[in-house]
């Protein structure tokens, strides 16, 4: 079948033929970005403590570009939450946690980003030793949170203890968080916790985590019906300075003296009151939002006998966006 341009297919056809076939092309193209595969290694460096094991745990994530890559880890035991970090500018993270007695299987687990995959490390063995003084540890799950400016996220934190046995009267446990970004706060239900003389089982807290969304509202401010206050403000100092520089009997003051101190003891007044002028007039600033970033907070476990102190914290990551 031979075709006559101009007759059998008009121009803008063809046109809509050759897009058609283009586009497929194209979205080929930009379906095809490439997600590099990434390693994650885990080492542990373990100590004895007072009778506790405690251990140093690293884990770098490299892309097969060999260079560092960026996000959050989680480090669990035996599949179980432990710890959340978040890798540096050198893709290296670090947590220090107290592990119970007994035999522990660690892992790191990369989440990926955009540009990099997800990973997992090889199995870690480590083994804790058996102390008899009594203790706990703690644990989260998850290990990561990511809010947006504005949501509130929920965090279980695990006190298990160790060596109960040897307690004489319960043991209390503070639960508390650390480096929080601006325009958050953490709370915890309950807040302190109970650990009973033989027990093994562990106790739970759960841990609210609320950010601030940004706001350009202004709350309205408190209207006086009268500005009595104001005026004395500015004018009760003018006139105990004047009175007090007519009531010198030193001649050296002259009358422009004078002048320029009642005009600065009256500009000092104004401005002493202009603050409390502004904020009663005009209303508080707005509210400033929680800002994004990726932040490393501490979940913390006091206790104390009276005499010393027992603390475990454990890493958990922050994600803001």
């Amino acid at each position: 079948m031979r075709f006559v341009w101009g007759r059998s297919v008009r121009p803008e056809i063809v046109a809509g033929l050759v897009i058609a076939l283009a586009l497929p092309a194209a979205g080929w193209g930009a379906g095809t970005a490439k997600v590099l595969a990434t390693e994650t290694a885990l080492t542990a460096e373990t100590r004895d403590l007072n009778g506790h094991t405690e251990a140093t745990l690293t884990v770098r994530v490299t892309g097969v570009d060999g260079l560092p890559a960026q996000g959050a880890v989680v480090i669990a035991d035996g599949g179980k939450p432990l710890a959340g970090v978040a890798l540096n500018a050198e893709g290296v993270a670090t947590a220090v946690v107290t592990l119970a007695p007994g035999e522990h299987s660690l892992t790191a687990s990369y989440a990926g980003d955009t540009a990099h995959a997800a990973s997992v490390s090889d199995v870690r063995p480590v083994a804790a030793t058996t102390g008899g003084a009594p203790g706990f540890t703690i644990t989260i799950a998850p290990a990561t949170l990511s809010l947006t400016a504005g949501q509130s996220g929920t965090v279980t934190a695990s006190v298990t203890p160790m060596n109960a046995a040897s307690l004489t009267a319960p043991m209390f446990v503070t639960m508390s968080c650390s480096g929080l970004p601006d325009q958050s706060a953490c709370t915890f239900t309950p807040e302190n916790l109970q650990i009973l003389p033989g027990t093994t089982a562990p106790v739970t807290s759960t841990m609210n985590l609320a950010t601030a969304a940004a706001s350009t509202a202004r709350m309205e401010p408190v209207r006086h019906a009268h500005t009595g206050g104001l005026v004395w403000c500015i004018l009760l100092p003018g006139t105990l300075g004047l009175g007090l520089a007519f009531g010198a009997r030193r001649r050296m003051l002259t009358r422009i003296a004078l002048l320029g101190l009642v005009g600065l003891i009256t500009m000092l007044g104004t401005t002493a009151c202009n603050p409390l002028y502004y904020y009663k007039n005009h209303g508080p600033s707005k509210n400033l939002p929680t800002p994004a970033g990726t932040y490393t907070l501490n979940v913390t476990a006091q206790s104390s006998n009276g005499i010393t102190a027992t603390t475990q914290s454990v890493p958990l990551v922050l994600t803001v966006k």
